[in-house]
C-alpha cells in the first residue's frame, strides 16, 4: 500500500528548498537511471549511459538546469508512493480538490534506444495536470533547438536528439520549456515517452506505452522471482538486489557505485565526488552478494569485467574504471551548477582513478578466488593473470599508498592495505593448496607471514587494544573492521576485539559508523576539511562483526536500525547525518545495498557470505 509521504516545495525565505536526497525514487533499464522525486519531477537523468552528460541536472542546480515535471496544476498534495512488487515501475499518486491521479514512471529495458515512459492515470474525479519539460544538454549547459510542435517534439543539440511522443499537445510558445495541461478524468490514461538518440539518428519507431510498462513490470518480478533468498527480511534484500540489477551496466557487466555524481557527504561542503564508475574495492562484496542471491549469471558477468578491467601491465592497475573498463577519468569542475544545497563544487570524473591503492590487489585476487570457490567455471586467464598481479604485488606491498578511502593527502602505510596485501597472498596460496594451481607456494607462504607480523607489530597499539588506521597513527578507521571478514583475524581474537569495541566509542556517532575520526589533523591525511555522514556500508561492516563474536542479537539490532533509515522505497544512499536526520551522499548506493545483502544472509545462517569469507582465510597464524 503507499505510505504517507511529505510533499515537496517546501519554502525558505521565499526559496524553494531542493528535495531531500532520500525524497527520490530510482528508476532504470540496466544502463542509465533517472531519479524521481516526491513531487513528480525527473530532476536527474543521464543518455545514454551512467556516465553521459546529464539532460536533467536540476539534482544539483535548479529547474533551468534541466527536469521534467508531471503533477496536479494547482495546490495538491503527494498522497503516496511505490514500487510494483518486485519490480522497478514506480507509481505516485497526487491529490487536489477535485480527485486524484496516479503517475507511473518507468525505463524499459533497452531494445535499441533509451526509453523513460511516464503514463498519467485518472484514479478519482477530474484533475488539472501540468507538465512542463525542460531538456538540457550536457549537464544542464546547452538549451536544445526545438524544430516542430505538437504531439511529437524533437529537441536536439549537437550530437544529442531528445523525441518526446505524447497523447496530449504541448505549447511551444517557450520553445525552451514546452508546457502541456491536460484533464485526466478517472478511469483515463495519458501517455508520453521520452527517446534519445544520436542527433544523425533518424526518429523511433513506435512504442506501445501500455504495453512497455507492462513488459517491464513483468521482467523486473521474473528477475527478482530467481532470489535464493528466504528469511525475515525478504522485502530488503529484494528491493537491495533489484537496485544492485538497475546499477549494473548490461553490456558489460560492470556495476557503478551510484547513478549520481557530487550529492554531498556533508551539506554545503566539498565531499562531492563522481561515482559513476566501478570501483574495485567492492568486488568480493558484490561477487558474494550476487552468488548468495541465487544470480550466478550476473556474478559471472562481474567476474568477466574485472578480468577484461584489470587486463595488462599490473603496475597500472586502476581502484576504478568506466563502465567499459575505461582507466581514463579525468575530473573537472562544472562552475555553471549551484550544487545540490549549494555544494560544490560539483564534479564530474573522478581524479582517484590514478591513485596507487594496495588493498585493490587483494580484492581482485579475493574476488577471483571466492569466485572459483563457488564454482563459477575457472578460466585459464583468470589464473595467468593473478600469477601476474602476484609478481607484481612481492615487490610493491611495502610501499605506502592512497588507502581505501582514497586519500588525497600524502600516501601511508594504511593497516587496511597492508591487510589486502596479505590477503591477496593468502589467496594465492589458497588456488595452490585448494584447487591445485601452479605457484610458488612455499615463497608465498614466507610472504603471507611476513605481511601478518609487520602489521601486528606496526599497526596494532597495545595500550590502547586496537589496530589503527596507519602505521604510527593514533587514529581508527573503519576499514578495521574488514580484518576479520578476510579471514586475516578470528572475530574472537582479543585485538578484533580490542579494536571493534574502540570503533564502537569512538566512531560511532548515534550508534552509526564514521568511516575515520575527523578533526584539525585529519586534514594531514585526507587534504579535506573534516565533516561528513555516517558511512553506511561500515556500518553493516560492524553489525558483522557483532554476529562473527556471537553478539548476535546486537548484531540484529543494529542491522534493523539500519533497515529504519532506508526511505518509504527501501533505497540508501552512501551516508546519513544523524543529526540532521537525513541521506548524505551519493544515491542510491550499490555498497550500501551489497552490505545489506550480505548482513541479511549472515544472519539467516551461520554460514553466510561474511563467515565463509572470513573461513577462507583462516590458516595457522605464525607464533607472536
Amino acid at each position: 500500500m503507499f505510505g504517507p509521504r511529505p510533499g515537496s516545495g517546501r519554502r525558505e525565505g521565499g526559496r524553494e528548498l531542493p528535495l531531500r536526497i532520500e525524497d527520490y525514487a530510482l528508476i532504470g533499464d540496466t544502463q542509465t537511471a533517472a531519479l524521481v522525486g516526491t513531487d513528480g519531477g525527473i530532476d536527474w537523468l543521464c543518455l545514454p549511459r551512467f556516465d553521459s552528460g546529464a539532460c536533467f541536472a536540476a539534482l544539483l542546480g535548479d529547474a533551468d538546469n534541466g527536469r521534467w515535471s508531471m503533477a496536479p496544476a494547482g495546490p495538491h498534495r503527494m498522497l503516496g508512493r511505490r514500487y510494483r512488487d518486485d519490480s522497478l515501475v514506480l507509481e505516485t499518486e497526487f491529490g487536489d480538490d477535485e480527485g486524484a491521479i496516479r503517475v507511473v514512471d518507468c525505463m524499459p529495458i533497452r531494445d535499441r534506444a533509451p526509453d523513460l515512459v511516464r503514463r498519467v492515470e485518472g484514479v478519482r474525479g477530474r484533475v488539472r495536470v501540468r507538465s512542463r519539460l525542460k531538456v538540457r544538454f550536457d549537464y544542464g549547459y546547452v538549451i536544445p533547438w526545438l524544430p516542430g510542435d505538437g504531439h511529437r517534439l524533437r529537441m536536439v543539440a549537437g550530437p544529442d536528439a531528445v523525441h518526446l511522443d505524447s497523447d496530449v499537445e504541448f505549447d511551444v510558445d517557450d520553445p525552451t520549456e514546452p508546457v502541456a495541461e491536460f484533464t485526466v478524468a478517472e478511469g483515463q490514461s495519458v501517455g508520453f515517452r521520452l527517446t534519445w538518440t544520436p542527433s544523425t539518428a533518424p526518429e523511433p519507431r513506435d512504442l506501445d506505452i501500455g504495453r512497455a510498462i507492462d513488459d517491464t513490470d513483468e521482467w523486473w518480478r521474473e528477475w527478482a522471482g530467481r532470489c535464493d533468498y528466504g528469511g525475515e527480511y525478504r522485502e530488503a534484500v529484494i528491493r537491495s538486489l533489484i537496485t544492485l540489477k538497475a546499477l549494473t551496466y548490461a553490456p558489460s557487466g560492470g556495476i557503478v557505485a551510484a547513478p549520481t555524481t557530487s550529492l554531498p557527504e556533508q551539506l554545503g561542503g566539498v565531499r562531492n565526488w563522481d561515482y559513476r564508475y566501478c570501483w574495485i574495492r567492492d568486488a568480493t562484496f558484490t561477487l558474494l552478494a550476487l552468488l548468495d542471491a541465487g544470480y550466478e549469471e550476473e556474478a559471472a558477468a562481474w567476474r568477466e569485467w574485472l578480468l577484461r578491467a584489470v587486463a595488462g601491465h599490473p603496475g597500472q592497475m586502476r581502484i576504478m574504471y568506466g563502465i567499459e573498463g575505461e582507466r581514463r577519468l579525468p575530473e573537472n569542475e562544472l562552475d555553471w551548477l549551484s550544487g545540490y544545497a549549494g555544494s560544490r563544487p560539483v564534479r564530474i570524473g573522478n581524479e582517484a582513478a590514478r591513485q596507487w591503492q594496495l588493498d585493490a590487489y587483494g580484492e581482485i585476487m579475493d574476488a577471483l578466488h571466492q569466485a572459483r570457490d563457488r564454482g563459477i567455471p575457472p578460466d585459464e586467464q583468470a589464473w595467468r593473470l593473478q600469477r601476474a598481479l602476484m609478481e607484481f604485488l612481492e615487490s610493491r606491498w611495502d610501499e605506502p599508498d592512497n588507502g581505501i578511502w582514497e586519500m588525497r593527502g600524502p600516501r601511508r602505510h594504511f593497516t587496511h592495505s597492508k591487510v589486502m596485501a596479505w590477503t591477496a597472498v593468502d589467496r594465492a596460496v589458497k588456488a595452490v593448496e585448494d584447487f591445485e594451481l601452479s605457484g610458488p607456494v612455499e615463497k608465498w607462504k614466507r610472504l603471507r607471514d611476513e605481511i601478518f607480523d609487520e602489521v601486528c607489530a606496526k599497526a596494532y597499539d597495545g595500550e590502547r587494544r586496537t589496530f589503527t588506521q596507519y602505521y604510527g597513527s593514533s587514529g581508527l578507521d573503519a576499514s578495521l573492521l574488514l580484518m576479520t571478514s578476510v579471514g586475516f583475524l578470528s572475530a574472537d581474537d582479543e585485538r578484533m576485539e580490542g579494536t571493534v569495541a574502540a570503533i564502537e566509542r569512538e566512531l560511532c556517532e548515534d550508534g552509526f559508523v564514521q568511516r575515520y575520526a575527523m578533526s584539525a589533523w585529519s586534514r594531514e591525511v585526507d587534504a579535506l576539511p573534516p565533516g561528513e555522514g555516517a558511512f553506511l556500508p561500515c556500518t553493516f561492516w560492524l553489525a558483522d562483526n557483532h554476529i562473527l563474536q556471537g553478539r548476535v542479537e546486537e548484531g540484529r539490532a543494529l542491522f534493523e536500525r539500519l533497515l529504519g533509515l532506508r526511505n518509504d522505497l527501501g533505497l540508501l544512499a552512501e551516508e546519513y547525518d544523524s543529526r540532521a536526520g537525513r541521506m548524505v551522499g551519493n544515491f542510491p548506493q550499490a555498497l550500501s545495498h551489497i552490505a545489506l545483502v550480505n548482513t541479511a544472509f549472515t544472519l539467516q545462517t551461520s554460514h553466510g557470505p561474511t563467515q565463509r569469507r572470513a573461513e577462507t582465510g583462516r590458516h595457522e597464524q605464525p607464533p607472536e
